[in-house]
């Protein structure tokens, strides 16, 4: 029998050390998908343990949604045999990841320089709010403070009125994802030179680069050009559309399908308004044209758009709600959420899997671990008798905790 197919980061090892949501949605993205992810927890916990709804103390849904796939042990680094155990760790280990600022990093002896020089093929990245090398270097950042600073907050305000920030963490997920990349190129660099990098992942300037990417308008050119964001998403009526019975996400891209919607609608007139002749004009017009789709849209049900947008090849879809989308068909074809049977926790979890997948195979859904589950284990396979773990738990330069039952 042949074995199983690999994940592409199987036999990877993450030492994370990262807090909140930034790091450990980095690092959930290289677990899901074979990464061994040891994540490095203080005496008290990550905070998303307690981020969110709970059946049990330090198992919240943040917990459950953002540290699966991965090992827990609890080391206090501020005690001298807790840093000495995180070291014996780092020997076995690819990567440190950590959102720790620089200066805290050194005092504890624990800044790149310094561990690169002792395990040189490491791939040390830090996390921060804004690069140590600008005069924001060091100052303290969560999801509010980026989406103000980036420019997001203000795009809402150009489309609705109102200077607010976007309902979701952007600009943590955001980043978590960048710095899972810019730790794959680093392990692509490394195999390549045999050496690992010092890797700075900024939460500002990855989401100003972000916003900017459509939004800098007239300001690529210099001198400037025009004023910068993009009109089309700007739109006040850059929106899903009222029909009789609901709403729905119609989306004519091409001059050829706005002409078909123009024709399927009764106005057929429009597609010679010098207006809407082509791409060009249209932006300029933008604020105009939804309008007109939106009256348009308002005149049927749903169902009735949904079925033309599909015969005239038109993109168009329902709105999902939070609630519906767990019933979404496509989402169930490809096996989106996975549970995961939980007795200690009174029954199973539900939790997403993201969608890349290799050779078919897609990324692997395990539980979340509970505060110092695996302590021992990871200690053990670190080269450490257990006489030295027993000393450590003692002193509380560790924790353990006992693993679920099965």
């Amino acid at each position: 029998m042949n074995p199983p197919p690999a994940l592409p980061l199987q036999g990877v090892r993450v030492v994370d050390m990262s807090t909140v949501l930034f790091g450990p949605f980095a690092s959930r993205w290289l677990a899901d998908y074979g990464a061994d992810v040891i994540k490095v927890e203080p005496p008290e916990g990550d905070s998303t343990r307690t981020t969110g709804l709970a059946r049990e103390p330090g198992m919240a849904t943040g917990q459950h949604m953002v540290n699966r796939n991965k090992r827990c042990v609890v080391l206090d680094l501020k005690q001298p045999g807790g840093r000495d155990a995180l070291l014996r760790l780092l020997e076995g280990a690819d990567v440190l990841m950590h959102n720790v600022r620089p200066q805290k990093m050194r005092a504890l002896g624990l800044d790149a320089p310094t561990l690169r020089a002792r395990f040189p093929r490491l791939v040390h990245a830090t996390l921060t709010g804004f690069s140590t090398n600008g005069p924001y270097g060091g100052d303290p950042a969560y999801d509010d403070i980026i989406q103000g600073m980036c420019g997001l907050a203000d795009l809402m305000r150009r489309q609705t009125g109102e200077v607010q920030y976007l309902p979701t963490v952007a600009a943590d997920k955001i980043s978590g994802i960048v710095g899972a990349q810019a730790i794959l190129m680093a392990l692509v660099a490394r195999a390549r030179t045999g050496v690992g990098s010092e890797v700075e992942v900024p939460m500002f300037e990855c989401l100003a680069d972000f916003t900017l990417l459509e939004h800098l308008g007239g300001h690529v050119f210099v001198p400037p050009q025009g004023a910068p964001g993009y009109a089309r998403v700007l739109s006040r009526w850059r929106r899903p559309y009222r029909t009789l019975d609901g709403h729905v996400c119609v989306m004519p891209y091409t001059t050829e399908q706005w002409h078909r919607l123009f024709a399927e609608a009764g106005v057929p007139e429009l597609a010679a308004d010098p207006r809407f002749a082509d791409m060009k004009t249209r932006t300029q017009n933008i604020d105009v044209l939804y309008g007109l789709l939106a009256e348009i849209v308002a005149r049927r049900t749903s169902q009735d758009w949904l079925d033309a947008c599909r015969r005239l090849e038109i993109a168009a879809a329902p709105v999902n709600t939070l609630e519906s989308l767990a019933d979404d068909p496509h989402l169930r074809a490809v096996g989106f959420f996975q549970e995961i049977p939980d007795a200690d926790a009174g029954g199973a979890v539900r939790v997403t899997r993201p969608g890349v997948r290799f050779d078919g195979l897609p990324a692997r859904v395990g539980a979340a671990h509970r505060l110092g589950q695996d302590t021992r284990e990871v200690l053990r396979e670190a080269g450490l008798a257990d006489a030295e773990i027993d000393a450590l738990v003692r002193t509380g330069a560790a924790r353990e905790a006992k693993a679920p039952q099965s």
